[in-house]
């Protein structure tokens, strides 16, 4: 699985959910090439409590960095509602901070703008970050 799916306006649910388990895949292995081609040239994405960026340069900044801090990332997207060319999605990740060590957790919701077939304009708001703690065996 690398290639992003490719749809028409309006997109259907099939077509939505396989455009996240394909940024599932890409995401679990570290891809970051395949990530940022996925959007357009001109992408607006804002997560969490970042600034808004524009454009692939700032994308692949933005992505490189973090992988490079979420070592074994681990993401779940599960498809909310979908409007023609619009969708928004629940995630759900874990992964170990790179700095700490320690395990740790992520969930929240993505809204994106689907623009020629790829998302366009990527919103994300995160719930809770935290870190879990390490269970005695």
């Amino acid at each position: 699985m690398s290639d992003f799916p490719k749809a028409e306006d309006p997109w259907s649910r099939e077509q939505a959910d396989r455009l996240l388990r394909v940024v599932e895949d890409m995401f679990h292995r570290v891809d970051v090439e395949a990530l940022v081609h996925g959007f357009t040239e001109d992408c607006v994405f804002r997560f969490a409590e970042q600034p808004e960026r524009r454009g692939r340069a700032a994308l692949r900044e933005f992505f490189t960095a973090r992988l490079a801090r979420q070592k074994g990332y681990r993401l779940k997207k599960t498809l909310l509602a979908l409007d023609r060319n619009v969708l928004t999605n629940l995630w759900e990740g874990t992964w170990q901070d790179r700095d700490t060590g320690k395990a740790m957790a992520g969930l929240g919701r993505r809204l994106q703008r689907l623009a020629a077939g790829r998302p366009a304009d990527v919103a994300g708001h995160v719930r809770r970050s935290i870190a879990q703690r390490a269970r005695a065996a």
